[in-house]
């Protein structure tokens, strides 16, 4: 009897996720340097000679860009190949409050550090029809918010996120953002994460 082998579909899929976020990482921080020089794309082409249609699909994050490659727009940029492959939080994250009620005592992980970070915890108490007031924590730093109760309005950038007790979210607090509440007292509690280096 023959025996066929499976694939190891979960170990697939996070290989894929891993790939999708670094090509998510280097086209987010490629293009951020790169403007940040006041470069083009025709300018980083000549510096790199690599073509002008690879560095726009790196920074749309289509192409997956070989080490050579990677090594020639670092050195152009002026930074490190950390600094151009480091992970950045992208994507905006919530995990909403759990339905179920239980008195058995349990814990339930929300968020896992990606690295190895310094941080600042903060327990906010705000008053119902609180305005927040729009700050950003600088380049690579993480929020984390947990709602502990009533409920928040989170505007980040161009979007808004609503949050009920037991909520929590983590987002790019490199993104200008404001905490305000309704017709509701709040209490929040929020970690801020900067980059250890």
């Amino acid at each position: 009897m023959t025996s066929e082998i499976q694939p190891n579909i979960e170990h697939i899929h996070s290989t894929a996720d891993e790939s999708t976020m670094i090509r998510r990482s280097v086209a987010h921080n490629m293009r951020k340097i790169r403007l940040s020089r006041g470069l083009s794309l025709r300018d980083l082409a000549t510096q790199t000679n690599l073509s002008t249609a690879l560095l726009s699909q790196i920074e749309r994050a289509v192409a997956n860009p070989t080490v050579v490659a990677l090594t020639r727009i670092a050195t152009a940029l002026d930074v490190s190949f950390t600094d151009l492959t480091r992970p950045t939080m992208v994507e905006t994250e919530i995990i909403r409050a759990e339905s179920v009620e239980s008195d058995t005592p349990r814990a339930r992980m929300l968020f896992a550090m990606m690295n190895r970070r310094r941080f600042d915890i903060s327990e906010g108490k705000l008053p119902a029809h609180q305005s927040g007031t729009f700050s950003d924590h600088g380049q690579h730093s993480v929020e984390y918010a947990y709602v502990v109760s009533g409920s928040v309005s989170l505007a980040l950038g161009d979007e808004t996120f609503l949050l009920s007790q037991g909520d929590a979210i983590r987002f790019s607090s490199e993104i200008s953002h404001a905490y305000s509440t309704g017709d509701m007292a709040a209490i929040l509690l929020t970690v801020v994460s900067y980059d250890g280096e």
